[in-house]
């Protein structure tokens, strides 16, 4: 096939796909070539909507997580975030819905119209967020002063309060006492915007004494801590925790591209995510009862049978043994672990056994922190019928009782020594010594005389 008869064969199909790079990538032509055809021939080229973006939005409106409708919808976490934010992709950049293009080949950001990468004087961007003005808030804050309204009485239909309607009037009014609202959003959107470079990439002396620290194995607080008294009376010596990290991780093909490598103790080139409760992800296949669904009876001790658990562990976390705390007696039944062995198989069968020692009006239900010996909580309840409620992650005062039991225990089982050294006979003896002690929440009895009560 000819040169010619190829272009001509590719605007044919332009024409009825609309895009420039499914046209090329039926024909097998390399997509610069095909917007140079397309741009010789006149032919602008329409954009096509990603086939799997009406599906990712359904299910988000469904209510499922972004991580999850990505994965069902199979496109890119990045291209769901972009299509709810309303960014939109082009050749070179993406598109904001306030009015900004950032320009990847050079950098900059620039207030475009939204079907062009051209800057248009006249472009007003509309608000990112309603935490900031929008235009038209801006249209009714430029009308009602000369009705003589208060601040006060602008902010409340517009759900803002007057210091925000003082400090718009204050920045965007001119010297002739002139508010102008699409300036004023025009002026607002551009000083968003962040193009300039940033404070560690700009060589310095700034950067070399932030450098030379992270060379001391210093941490990014102690440096942002310590440049204050360092430099008292030089305020551009001045650094914040957060820039550090970003110049380490997000910039480091500038500023402090040498020292990424040793700079933090963790010897991390990435930053590790942390998300937030909303967005973490299940800790087990099978779903969790967690801590805020507990029945009230549980939480103020009145009924007895309710139970915290945990394990205390020994060298290298090699060992291991279950310790069992009655929440209303302070009971404690404490489970011997073969050596090496806490595993959730191995956890479950020693807590059936420990539950099935006891009547049944003591088998409550069992609270436990997130850990991963617990991953067989279902298999568990279903062999002893004992509920397990989960606590919150990070929260070891949600068993309380059974975090002041291990600290007991410490005393004969210390840290750092090999727990598999003490059998089942030992473990025994251990628990008969502090259910005979006397305890001041239970106006000096005993936990095994309270426990002889119930049963």
């Amino acid at each position: 096939m000819s040169f010619a008869e190829r272009k001509k064969q590719f605007l044919t199909l332009l024409a009825e796909v609309g895009s420039v790079t499914v046209a090329a990538r039926q024909l097998g032509v390399n997509r610069n070539t095909g917007y140079s055809w397309a741009r010789s021939a006149g032919i602008k080229s329409t954009r096509i909507e990603h086939p799997s973006k009406a599906e990712y939005l359904k299910l988000r409106d469904l209510g499922l997580t972004q991580r999850a409708a990505v994965e069902q919808a199979g496109v890119h976490p990045r291209s769901g975030r972009d299509w709810e934010r309303g960014i939109r992709r082009a050749q070179n950049g993406r598109h904001y819905p306030d009015g900004r293009f950032v320009d990847y080949t050079t950098g900059q950001t620039k207030i475009v119209a939204m079907d062009s990468t051209v800057p248009v004087a006249g472009a007003v961007p509309e608000a990112v967020s309603p935490r900031l003005l929008s235009l038209s808030e801006r249209e009714q804050i430029a009308d009602l002063p000369w009705a003589g309204w208060s601040l006060r009485a602008i902010g409340e239909p517009l759900g803002r309060a007057a210091s925000t309607i003082k400090r718009e009037l204050d920045a965007h009014t001119s010297d002739q006492d002139l508010y102008l609202p699409s300036v004023a959003h025009r002026r607002s959107a551009l000083s968003r915007s962040r193009p300039k470079t940033a404070k560690l990439a700009r060589p310095g002396p700034l950067r070399d004494a932030v450098a030379s620290m992270l060379a001391e194995e210093w941490s990014p607080e102690q440096i942002s801590g310590i440049l204050p008294r360092q430099f008292p009376d030089d305020e551009a010596m001045r650094v914040s925790t957060e820039t550090i990290y970003q110049a380490i991780y997000v910039q480091a093909r500038g500023g402090l591209k040498r020292e990424i490598q040793s700079a933090l103790r963790t010897g991390r080139t990435r930053r590790k995510p942390h998300r937030s409760v909303v967005q973490r992800q299940p800790r087990f296949k099978d779903p969790m009862i967690m801590i805020s669904d507990r029945p009230a009876e549980i939480e103020d001790r009145a009924v007895p049978g309710h139970w915290e658990g945990d394990l205390i562990m020994g060298a290298a976390n090699k060992s291991a043994i279950v310790t069992l705390v009655e929440r209303s007696t302070r009971y404690v039944m404490l489970g011997h672990l073969p050596a090496g062995e806490h595993t959730a198989e191995t956890v479950r069968d020693v807590l059936v056994d420990l539950m099935a020692t006891l009547p049944g009006h003591l088998r409550g239900s069992l609270t436990w922190d997130q850990g991963s010996e617990m991953a067989a909580h279902k298999s568990f309840k279903i062999s002893s019928g004992v509920p397990v409620y989960f606590c919150d992650p990070a929260s070891p005062w949600q068993r309380g009782s059974n975090e002041n039991t291990n600290g007991l225990l410490r005393q004969y089982f210390p840290k750092g020594t090999d727990l598999s050294a003490h059998g089942p006979l030992d473990l025994e003896m251990v628990a008969q010594k502090l259910n005979r002690r006397p305890r001041k929440t239970l106006g000096w009895d005993s936990p095994a005389e309270r426990l002889l009560e119930l049963i």
